[in-house]
């Protein structure tokens, strides 16, 4: 038989901090709560002195929420103060194109202001000078036809029917222009030595053609009755007007070559008188 081996007796319990008892593990080991709970380990020495070891126990980090949040709540209202900046300077700089589109419109409304008060102040000069009318007197033996016309016009005489034939008269502001189809004169008068019914009736003829452009209208001259035509003058290019009326056997034809002397010519033609 096998010698008996002597049985050890068992080793104390040594009591570990805080009077807590140190339980033994598998190893001889002793588990001893160490600081804040955390536990503890030892290992028996040769000598027979407990050696003891502190071990780490893992740290579990809490997630930071409220940070979090604050991070979030931070972005976002910086989004905002950009996305307000950025709405700011978009609408400062519309603000400012419109402030000068505005300026542009209030500066061109002043200065075509200004040219219509310009051009008024010089109609309105031209019309004074005008002013006193002159008075024109035709040949007695042609009717002595007579009439009022502005004082800034100049008069030619191409005829003055003396030895017979048609009395003709020209009138123009500043100078008279040389006399044709072509060139434009504020008035003409002419006392055709013809009778009334022949000369209106070349205006009828006139009229028919398929490219005419006269309108007519009957007015009342001096008490009598004539003849009015207004557009393109027959035979020329000009667009103007023309009056006819009956002076005893003779027939006065009065005219102007522009619709720009309109308001002059009805001036002069409200103002005729001749001897029937």
């Amino acid at each position: 038989m096998p010698p008996v081996q002597p049985i050890q007796p068992a080793r104390p319990l040594t009591p570990g901090q805080d009077g807590q008892i140190m339980q033994p593990n598998q190893d001889n080991q002793a588990v001893q709560p160490g600081q804040n709970n955390q536990p503890m380990q030892y290992k028996t020495a040769p000598n027979g002195i407990p050696m003891v070891q502190q071990v780490q126990a893992p740290v579990v980090q809490k997630k930071d929420i409220a940070g979090l949040v604050k991070t979030i709540v931070i972005i976002i209202l910086s989004m905002t103060v950009v996305t307000f900046i950025g709405l700011f300077i978009w609408k400062a700089d519309e603000a400012n194109h419109l402030q000068d589109d505005v300026q542009a419109e209030i500066e061109v409304a002043v200065a075509s202001a200004k040219d219509e008060q310009t051009e008024k102040m010089e109609a309105e000069f031209l019309e004074r000078e005008k002013n006193p009318y002159k008075t024109f007197t035709g040949p007695s033996d042609y009717g002595q036809l007579t009439f009022q016309y502005p004082k800034t016009w100049s008069v030619y005489i191409a005829n003055d029917a003396s030895n017979g034939g048609n009395f003709e008269s020209y009138f123009n502001p500043g100078e008279v222009n040389v006399v044709s189809d072509t060139t434009i004169d504020a008035l003409r008068v002419i006392i055709r030595n013809e009778a009334f019914d022949v000369v209106a009736e070349e205006y009828r003829r006139e009229m028919e053609r398929k490219d005419a452009q006269l309108s007519f209208e009957s007015i009342i001259v001096n008490g009598a009755s004539a003849n009015r035509y207004t557009g393109k003058i027959p035979k020329t290019e000009l667009q103007g007007i023309i009056v006819i009326f009956k002076i005893r056997d003779k027939t006065a034809v009065m005219r102007t070559d522009s619709m720009l002397f309109q308001e002059d010519f009805n001036r002069v033609i409200e103002s005729v008188t001749f001897n029937e």
